[in-house]
């Protein structure tokens, strides 16, 4: 596409503004003239070849444009004879210029705005700027649309009109149509009427449709009321404010070209989504949030970036009261669709406008995303995440896989409710959960090579974190081993309880015999651990047994202060109460005394506690360590017993999953 810009007239009623250079070179502000505004939007949206028609001070005009140092392939054709023809005939003179390419024509006094730009070129007809807004002009132009066509475009016609302003794109078939009667009319000696006279004979075989701009600035600068009046609006249009939220840790061009856009409407803010929010409702996040903000706060044509906490853009909203909020459309259905809502709403509140442009899936990206998750599955990158994801959240959301597939659910599943997504943030491989699905007995029976085939199959498939239930870490010389083959494997802690002797599931209790080891011989094997770590990523936790076995607080408490002064990076403190009053109690009396350590909490008893109010209390990490093992099995023997009981299968259907969504967790090679 070529630009053609008319700037051949004389600019007589500017006065002594336009004493010494044309019209177009009138500054409109502090920083720009309407000229230097023109070809930066040009350049701005892409066009690369500018032809200029000129005529007084050309030589002035024609260094002007280039002192602006803009991207563009500058043509200019002088009118020899431009005080005394119209600029009908500055085309016919340009006209060999024109032919080849559809054109975008404007007069070289025209002021408008971005979106006004954006309007005209977005189709895929020709098209003029109209405003069905503004009221009929006297002197100006007008378009009689028809049947929505323009049929003709001139100051003298009233009836079935609208204002109209001479900005056109065009078609290059079109174009080649309306010059051919240019042409014709300059041949003929009619040079001082407008080109719009000869678009009026040939318009039967010319498609131009009206651009709507309704109130939008696209005006002419004829005199200095004129310019006055501009001014006062384009400086209303450039305090406009843009909001646009962004999770983003990998930009696309898809990405860049919607920045753009919304540059375009305003001065643009970008809020930044939290890490917490990220890691909560899609994945976790390659960069922190510093190094992303800062990727945007390097991107032109935004203004600022600031952060947003969570999906809900009301906060953000309220502050800054942007006059635009823009998106893509894909947000109009789907469980963003709340969210939306109550943008609308909070823009409503003081008369806002949300505006969304198609939303375009970019398939690099996708290729960008999947290599992203890839990444996340390496076991470098893997073990280093539950530390951050615990930095970002505060508190960690845990769930149990005992295999490849458990492992898929507890990555894919998310829940959407009013504009917001939870998942979980890491797995949990319990010995318990792996050796019933192994149908051996929780005694430690099944050894760690077995347990590391089990590891194996979940990280295969999944990216998310892993911890891992070592039982009580067995001798101190086998432990410093475990801790190297799980370090070494991407697993990122190991939860060691502080008993002794055969291994029975601490929800017994006191009802079976347990032993508890010393704090010294404990703290021993933490301080083992440590050392024989590689990486200053992989946590060893201290998991309490004192309020099972009925040890009471006092000794809960001088165990967990021990266990971290002897490197534990994490204490897990465990009941089988049903009530949470003694969790409380210590979490509560730990955190006067230690603000940092981690804290792990298994509700498998004291389950009607919420992960909000754990949060408040200074919990870190929530593990729901056996849920999917305890809810499958009681599917599974119903299932076996409903077959058993018709001797077919066909009862059993309305039990089963669809063989094909099973089939869908299970992610295929790319």
């Amino acid at each position: 596409m070529k630009a053609l810009i008319l700037n051949s007239g004389m600019g007589s009623r500017m006065g002594a503004l336009t004493a010494e250079h044309p019209k177009c070179m009138t500054e409109i502000s502090g920083r720009e003239t309407i000229l230097s505004r023109q070809l930066t939007q040009m350049a701005d949206f892409g066009v690369e070849r500018v032809v200029m028609t000129t005529g007084l001070f050309d030589r002035v005009l024609e260094d002007y444009c280039r002192s602006l140092d803009l991207p563009l392939d500058l043509t200019f054709v002088k009118n020899p004879v431009y005080d005394r023809t119209n600029y009908i005939y500055s085309i016919y003179c340009a006209r060999e210029e024109l032919k080849d390419d559809d054109i975008l024509m404007m007069h070289g006094d025209l002021v408008f705005e971005n979106s006004v730009l954006e309007s005209v070129l977005s189709g895929d007809e020709s098209c003029m700027a109209v405003s069905s807004a503004c009221p009929l002009p006297e002197k100006d132009f007008k378009a009689v649309v028809k049947e929505g066509r323009i049929e003709k475009v001139g100051i003298e016609f009233f009836d079935d009109a609208v204002a109209a302003q001479p900005l056109y794109r065009l078609k290059r078939d079109d174009w080649v149509e309306w010059l051919s009667r240019i042409e014709a009319f300059c041949e003929q000696g009619n040079v001082k009427c407008y080109a719009e006279n000869a678009f009026n004979e040939a318009s039967g075989r010319i498609l131009l449709r009206p651009a709507d701009v309704g109130e939008r600035l696209c005006a002419e600068i004829d005199n200095p009321e004129d310019l006055a009046r501009v001014s006062e609006r384009l400086r209303e249009v450039e305090s406009r404010t843009v909001y646009m939220c962004f999770s983003a840790d990998m930009l696309h061009s898809g990405h860049m070209a919607i920045i753009r856009r919304a540059a375009r409407l305003g001065r643009l803010t970008v809020g930044v989504l939290s890490d917490e929010a990220v890691i909560s409702y899609r994945r976790y996040p390659l960069l922190p949030f510093a190094e992303r903000r800062a990727l945007f706060e390097n991107i032109r044509g935004v203004s600022r970036v600031v952060e947003q906490r969570t999906l809900s853009y009301r906060e953000n909203l309220e502050r800054w009261k942007p006059d635009y909020v823009v998106h893509g459309d894909d947000w109009v259905t789907g469980f963003q669709k709340p969210v939306r809502e109550e943008v609308l709403a909070t823009l409503a509140e003081y008369g806002g406008k949300l505006v969304e442009f198609p939303y375009s899936s970019d398939e690099k990206y996708k290729k960008l995303e999947s290599r992203a998750r890839a990444d996340l599955s390496l076991p470098d990158v893997r073990r280093a995440r539950l530390r951050r994801a615990i930095e970002m959240k505060g508190t960690v959301s845990v769930l149990e896989a005992h295999s490849g597939i458990t492992g898929l659910i507890v990555e894919n599943t998310v829940v959407y409710e009013g504009g917001e997504a939870r998942q979980f943030d890491a797995m949990w491989v319990s010995s318990l959960c792996d050796s019933t699905a192994k149908g051996k007995p929780d005694i430690e029976l099944v050894d760690m090579t077995s347990r590391f085939r089990t590891i194996d199959d979940i990280m295969e498939v999944t990216t998310k974190p892993i911890i891992f239930d070592g039982d009580t870490g067995g001798l101190t010389e086998h432990f410093v081993y475990t801790v190297r083959s799980l370090e070494r494997m991407g697993v990122s802690a190991v939860i060691i309880e502080d008993k002794t002797g055969l291994k029975k599931n601490s929800l017994f209790g006191t009802e079976v015999a347990q032993t508890q080891d010393s704090i010294e011989n404990f703290s021993a094997k933490i301080a083992a651990g440590k050392r024989a770590q590689k990486t200053k990523e992989f946590m060893i936790i201290a998991r309490i047994e004192s309020l099972i076995l009925e040890r009471g607080m006092e000794d809960a408490l001088e165990r967990a202060f021990a266990f971290v002064k002897a490197g534990a990076d994490g204490i897990m403190i465990h009941s089988r109460r049903k009530e949470p009053d003694e969790i409380f109690t210590f979490v509560e009396r730990f955190r006067k005394e230690d603000q940092t350590t981690p804290l792990v909490v298994v509700p498998t008893s004291f389950n009607q506690v919420t992960e909000e109010e754990f949060k408040e209390r200074g919990v870190n990490v929530v593990i729901y360590a056996n849920q999917l093992t305890r809810t499958g099995f009681p599917a599974m023997q119903n299932a076996a017993r409903t077959i058993l009981l018709h001797r077919r299968a066909k009862e059993c259907d309305d039990l089963c999953m669809p063989i094909k969504e099973i089939i869908n967790l299970i992610p295929e090679e790319e």
